[in-house]
């Protein structure tokens, strides 16, 4: 590739002179510099100073089957040759969607059926929004348009995405969100849950914080609530195994449409295809996107029940909404590819039945002990490890995120991609890793941690 003829700090100087980068400060990243990525293989990516980093982060929770898989390549390259894009405006459609929509028929829950495409999570989200308001206008219920979501919760950046999705400074930025959106509590036990109070109880209290908000404002005005199954960029928060199915009663008694965002949970994570198999949550909707094409190519997929699809195809009438890109014939032909290698490779049975077992055993065994670590959890390939200044107490280091940002530049300095957010490490790894590469990423974090914690002292 070209970049070969730049130098690294060329390559730099020209990033902080022209490239706006996603949720950066800008005057910081422009004083320290760009890491340029610059090739990737396997589980590692590899950085234009030459450094090999093992990806705890799957990319952006999306690279599912690793890097460097020229079977995705050479199915992009060869849709190009053939037919590199049509739309699906004006009853048009091209065979890759046609074919991807039955396989996803095929894998997904059993009530779902159908697929509305995008290119990103963010959109599938604003397309189920417009679908769920759309269904309920086409019942003779266009009153009943408001809808739940929870803090910290994290639904995309477009306007609408932002709206439904819980971050206090992403609303305070927006300046003025979509109207009929609320929030209320999270399933956050490590902080939420009250002295003395179960899991159990827990998780039925923090589901009722829905049933709450339905009656204060009356269910006749209650379109949907929308929630990740584990809330992933919000810190990897793992509700009790009480929540969901509260959830989904509540849903049920007040005729409430369950809009579920998998868009970091789906194709393989949770130890199925999809996190509402592994909890037993039955949607209305269900937004995915990332590892279907294993961030290949940007594809989003929104699956709509039978329920929502019968009314839109029965009543009929037009959607007035659609990307240039739905259901794009090289995303597509990539996403059948990228499904047909995690078949294949039987990749979601041994997140389930062997690497994500062990992954929670090497969390618990060698990195809940350390000083510095509150808390682990962990789901199928899903981690969190809850950074605290008192163990006993759970007091955290002040300001605030200042201690899990430390740990981050530690773990990447020293070859371990992980994310902080907040007080919380995150943890989403390639479903390729294997028990060598988890005991390899738990070397590197117990390394950061060790790190961190002399850094922390030194400082008072």
């Amino acid at each position: 590739m070209t970049y070969q003829n730049y130098t690294l700090e060329q390559l730099q100087q020209i990033d902080a002179a022209h490239h706006l980068h996603p949720f950066t400060d800008h005057k910081d990243l422009r004083d320290a510099g760009s890491r340029v990525i610059t090739h990737a293989k396997g589980p590692f990516i590899y950085d234009a100073a030459g450094n090999e980093i093992l990806d705890g982060m799957a990319g952006l929770w999306c690279v599912a089957i690793g890097y460097g898989r020229d079977e995705l390549a050479d199915a992009a390259y060869a849709q190009m040759k053939e037919l590199p894009y049509y739309n699906s405006f004006f009853r048009c459609s091209t065979p890759t969607p046609i074919l991807l929509s039955q396989k996803l028929a095929e894998i997904a829950p059993s009530n779902m059926n159908q697929v509305f495409y995008g290119s990103s999570g963010s959109e599938a989200n604003d397309t189920a929004l417009r679908l769920v308001r759309w269904y309920w206008a086409l019942e003779g219920k266009p009153r009943k348009n408001r809808v739940i979501s929870r803090h910290m919760a994290y639904h995309g950046s477009t306007i609408t995405g932002a709206s439904l999705g819980g971050m206090q400074g992403m609303h305070d930025q927006l300046g003025g969100a979509v109207p009929n959106i609320a929030h209320v509590m999270m399933p956050y036990a490590y902080e939420l849950a009250q002295p003395g109070e179960s899991d159990h109880d827990f998780g039925l209290r923090a589901a009722r914080a829905v049933e709450d908000e339905i009656l204060r404002v009356g269910a006749d005005n209650v379109a949907a609530f929308i929630g990740e199954p584990i809330q992933g960029a919000g810190g990897v928060k793992i509700p009790p195994a009480s929540y969901w199915p509260e959830i989904q009663r509540i849903c049920r008694q007040y005729d409430v449409l369950l809009m579920l965002d998998e868009v970091i949970t789906g194709y393989g994570r949770t130890g199925d295809w999809f996190a509402a198999q592994s909890m037993g949550i039955e949607a209305d909707t269900i937004t995915t996107a990332k590892a279907l094409t294993s961030g290949y190519q940007p594809l989003s997929a929104l699956f709509v029940s039978d329920r929502v699809a019968a009314t839109i195809v029965e009543k009929g009438g037009e959607f007035y909404h659609g990307y240039t890109y739905s259901g794009h014939p090289v995303a597509c032909a990539v996403a059948l590819k990228n499904i047909e290698i995690i078949e294949r490779e039987g990749m979601i049975e041994r997140v389930r039945d062997e690497t994500g077992p062990y992954l929670a055993k090497a969390l618990k065994e060698r990195i809940e002990g350390h000083d510095l670590v509150g808390e682990v959890r962990s789901f199928g390939f899903l981690g969190a490890i809850e950074i605290v200044r008192d163990k006993a107490t759970r007091q955290r280091f002040q300001p605030g995120g200042s201690a899990a940002v430390l740990i981050r530049d530690h773990a990447i300095a020293n070859g371990m991609m992980l994310r902080a957010t907040g007080d919380t490490m995150i943890l989403s790894p390639p479903l390729i890793w294997t028990k060598e590469t988890i005991d390899m990423a738990c070397d590197r974090i117990v390394k950061a941690l060790d790190l961190a914690k002399e850094d922390l002292r030194n400082a008072g």
